[in-house]
C-alpha cells in the first residue's frame, strides 16, 4: 500500500469483528511504530494492551470513573443500568484497547516535546495497521484524566500521563470518508519580508 493511499483511506472504526489480532502482528506494528520522531531520543511512549479477560478490568475501570463524574445522574435506576450494561458490553466488544501513555517532565517545553512524539507514534500505529487490514479508533475520553483511572491501571497520575486508548480489531464495517478543508483555507505563505503595522 502506497504511503499517501494509507493516509487518505484510513478511518476511524467504530464496529469490529469479534476476532483477535495475532500478538505477533501487533507487537510488529508497534515496534515499527516506534520509528516516530523523538527528541532527544526519548522515545516516550508506553503501552498496556487489555485484551481478552482484561478488558473486563478496563471496562470496569471506565465505568467507576463515568459513575465518579456523574455521567449517570438524572437518571432512573434502571436507565443508568441499562446504560452501564450498554457501555460494558460496548467495551467487551472490542478486541483491543491499547492505553498511550507517557512520563511527564516538569518541563514544559519538553513535555510539549513528548507528547508530540507520542502522537506522531499513534499515528504511525494507525497507519501501519491500516496496511495490514486492522482498524483503529483513536479515543481522548474523560477517564484518561481521572486521577483514580490512572492509578487503577496501575499508574501514578503525577508522573504520567494518558495520551489516549486505540480501540483496535478488524473492521466490520468501514465509514465512508468525510470531506478535507482545502488548504486554500489553511495554507499561508510567507515569501516577503513580514512587518507589524
Amino acid at each position: 500500500m502506497e504511503l499517501v493511499e494509507a493516509i487518505k483511506n484510513r478511518r476511524s472504526i467504530h464496529d469490529f469483528k469479534q476476532e483477535e489480532v495475532p500478538v505477533g502482528l501487533l507487537k510488529e506494528i508497534f515496534t515499527s511504530a516506534s520509528w516516530a520522531p523523538t527528541h532527544r531520543m526519548k522515545e516516550p511512549w508506553n503501552i498496556y494492551m487489555f485484551q481478552e479477560e482484561g478488558k473486563q478490568v478496563y471496562a470496569n475501570l471506565v465505568l467507576q470513573s463515568y459513575t465518579r463524574k456523574g455521567f449517570f445522574e438524572g437518571y432512573s435506576k434502571e436507565k443508568s443500568q441499562r446504560m452501564k450494561q450498554g457501555i460494558h458490553e460496548f467495551l467487551e466488544n472490542i478486541p483491543h484497547h491499547a492505553l498511550i501513555f507517557m512520563e511527564k517532565d516538569a518541563n514544559e517545553h519538553k513535555y510539549e516535546e513528548d507528547y508530540a512524539a507520542v502522537c506522531a507514534f499513534i499515528q504511525n500505529v494507525q497507519l501501519l495497521a491500516w496496511e495490514k487490514g486492522i482498524g483503529g479508533l483513536w479515543t481522548t475520553s474523560p477517564y484518561l484524566h481521572d486521577a483514580e483511572f490512572i492509578k487503577g491501571v496501575g499508574l501514578n497520575p503525577v508522573l504520567h500521563k494518558l495520551i489516549g486508548v486505540i480501540q483496535m480489531g478488524y473492521p466490520e464495517k468501514v465509514p465512508k470518508a468525510k470531506p478535507r478543508t482545502s488548504m486554500e483555507d489553511k495554507y499561508t505563505l510567507f515569501n516577503y519580508k513580514f512587518t507589524n503595522s
